[in-house]
This record gives structure tokens, sequence and C-alpha cells, in this order.
């Protein structure tokens, strides 16, 4: 059966992930040995063959004593503890074993919800994101996240803060062997949390021009409960750089050579301008800090384009915007700045519409990230909406249908 009838079959949806409520702890500062996540009673872990590192390193510590060490002394009274998004912890497993999950025991984890990804490596220097999701909030006790199984020697976690406050704190943790049966969806953003938590932050100039809702125009969200809308008025422009915007983003780094799909569905309002000049709404940013991103989905006139290669770029697919249903998109793409390399591959409201193409997806010595919303010239005089949701970034074409 060829992909393009295997689409056919199945209807875009995904399960939503459990995510559990937080309390604010009575404590919002983690610094210093005086916040016992639990007794002393050693670690134990549910669905996971743990792996005994050889070493630990962090991006750094409270400087009281939460050193990254304890995070491996088996003991749940102890943790290491660092100030900051993005804050890491990085696992040297010695060797480079199948590696399938992590299991995290989280400071004060009855209090409040962290949120993080997971990376692995196989020299410590070249990292790719496997995992991206939030704690339940509801124990201390180690919870166990998968992946599909891959060869690593390091394993990294990374926190974005937590519900109370911009501290990483980690009690135990272990890296996970073992053959993975489970899915390889990386990260999803599917907006059932009720908010944007699941992105990594917002450039936006006003908490009302990107809403988590419930009712995207006349229709329902194209997944579960919630949709993301987007609104660009002229004169937004919340991080005084060209054009105006309003978007998520998600630092999804994706090395070279590194290959994913993409999943999301996108919604143009009823009262979508029609303009001859661009207007982003998916875009994956290089790390530089000026010029055209190398990969671009946006609207031209009547029209809905994906342009590779930056400005000027190729023009690689189009199609006529349609307002007031959902599109659906499944993006698959091989990163590298090589052309030899590269390649790019587009199935449309499940069909398959751009065949594997090879082309150059990223500028030299660069990597890419994830931005989603609405972002385009800041001639548009009128006011553009757009809705987004079920998001999924996977490395199978099975995790994403």
């Amino acid at each position: 059966m060829n992909k393009t009838s295997l689409l056919a079959r199945f209807s875009l949806v995904i399960a939503v992930a459990a995510c559990g409520g937080s309390d604010t702890p009575s404590t919002t500062d983690d610094s210093g040995p005086g916040h016992p996540s639990a007794g002393a009673s050693g670690l134990t872990v549910q669905n996971c063959t743990a792996l005994t590192p050889v070493s630990v390193k962090a991006s750094g510590d409270d400087g009281a004593g939460s050193v990254a060490q304890n995070s491996l002394d088996d003991r749940l009274d102890t943790r290491w503890s660092a100030l900051g998004k993005g804050a890491w912890i990085d696992y040297d497993l010695g060797t480079s074993p199948s590696v399938k999950g992590a299991a995290i025991a989280w400071h004060q984890g009855e209090l409040r919800t962290n949120t993080f990804s997971l990376s692995t490596s196989t020299d410590g220097k070249n990292y790719t994101p496997v995992y991206s999701g939030q704690s339940t909030g509801k124990t201390t006790a180690a919870e166990t996240y998968t992946f599909t199984a891959r060869t690593a020697r390091y394993l990294r976690v990374t926190v974005q803060g937590n519900s109370a406050n911009d501290w990483a704190s980690i009690a135990e943790a272990r890296a996970c062997a073992g053959s993975a049966t489970g899915s390889s969806v990386v990260w999803r953003a599917d907006y059932e949390t009720g908010d944007r938590s699941q992105w990594d932050r917002a450039q936006m100039v006003s908490a009302d021009r990107l809403q988590v809702v419930t009712t995207a125009a006349s229709l329902a969200p194209r997944q579960g409960k919630y949709a993301l809308k987007a609104t660009v008025r002229q004169g937004d422009d919340p991080i005084n750089a060209s054009g105006n915007r309003n978007e998520l983003v998600k630092m999804t780094n994706e090395p070279s050579g590194s290959e994913y799909y993409y999943r999301w569905s996108t919604m143009f309002d009823a009262s979508f301008p029609s303009v001859k000049t661009w207007q982003l709404f998916t875009q994956w940013h290089h790390s530089g800090d000026s010029g055209s991103p190398p990969v671009e989905f946006y609207v031209y006139g009547e029209e809905v384009r994906l342009n590779i290669g930056g400005d000027p770029g190729v023009i690689v697919w189009k199609t006529p915007l349609v307002r007031g249903k959902w599109h659906d998109f499944i993006f698959h793409v091989k990163w590298s700045a090589s052309a030899s390399v590269g390649f790019v591959e587009l199935y449309y409201n499940g069909a398959l519409v751009l065949p594997k193409r090879s082309i150059a997806t990223q500028f030299p010595g660069m990597v890419n990230y994830l931005k989603l919303g609405l972002y385009r010239s800041d001639t548009v005089t009128q006011t553009g909406i757009v809705y987004h949701d079920n998001w999924v970034m996977a490395r199978n074409l099975e995790d994403v249908l």
C-alpha cells in the first residue's frame, strides 16, 4: 500500500497526553539544603531497566550543596537544583547502550509540574531531541518517560522551569535500557493543557494575540477541546524586528542529518486578508539573527505556499487558499545544509502533494527552530486571524497518522 492510500485510510487524530494539575508549593526557592523532597528512601522505578551512569555534569547548581551528583545517590531527600529556564543535567553512560527513556523523581514533584525535554548524544557534543513534555505534578516518586530506542552514550534533561518558579530540581534520574515498544513521538502541542505551556516561549505584544480557545471561528478545534487563535494587527512588533508578528517558539534545534515527520492543522479565518505580500503561519527559523528562514509556509495573495532556502529560495509547493476550513499538513524533512542529503516531502489534506525532493533545508553551520502563529509584512493593514491545532513531531510516519 502506498503512503497516499495509507493516509486516506486514517483520520488525523492524536492521543491527548495526560498532564496532572499542580498546586503552589509552600516555598518558591529551591536553593539550599533545607527543602527535602521526601524521606531518605531509595529510588524505585517503574517500566524502566535503569542504567547506571559513570558520571554526571550540569549547567550549574544552587551553590548551596544541591549538586548534580545528588541525583545519583539513590536518596530522595537530596537533589540537584539550578535556577533558570534551560538549565540542564547530563548523564554519561560510559558506553553506548540502547536507551529508550528516563525515570525521573522530581523535587516537590507532588506540588508542581515540571516542563522539560530529553535529548541524547553519542559524542557529548551533538544532541538530538527525543522527548518533550511535563511531569504529572502528583508524586515525588520516579515517573518514566519513553521514546523510541536509540543508541546513545549521553542522556540530557533540560528543564524549562516548573509551575511555581524557574528552578530545575531533580531528586533522582536514570536512563532506561531496552527495546522500545511505544511510539516515536518527540513532542506534542495539542493545546489540551488549556494554555501555551507546551511551547518554550511566546513572541507577542499581549496575551490576547495568542489565545488558547475552545472554538475556532464557527468550527470546533481540529482535535480535542482546544486550539490556538493567533491574531496580528498592523504595528504588532514584540521583538523590534522586521514585519509584524505574534508567534509561539519551540527550540527544536534539529541537528544536521536528523529526520522527522511533523503534523499540524491550520485554519484561516473568513476575514483573513488577501494581499500580494508574505504572511507566514509556520516557519523553521535558522539560529542566525537575521534573514528569511530556510523553511517557511506562508500565504501570498490567494495561495498557500511552501518556500525552501530563504530569500528568494524555491517555491516547492502551492495550493489555493481556502478560508474557514482546516488545512491538514504532514511534513517530512531531513535536515541538512547539503542538497544531496536534505529533503522535503509533504502530505496535504491526506494526499501526497510533494514527493520527496532533495534540497538543502538548513543554512551552513546553523540549526533550525520552530515558530508558529502569524508573521507578516508590516504593510498589511487588515487584522489577520489564523488558528492552529494538533501539532505532533515524531520520527515515524505511523505516529503522525
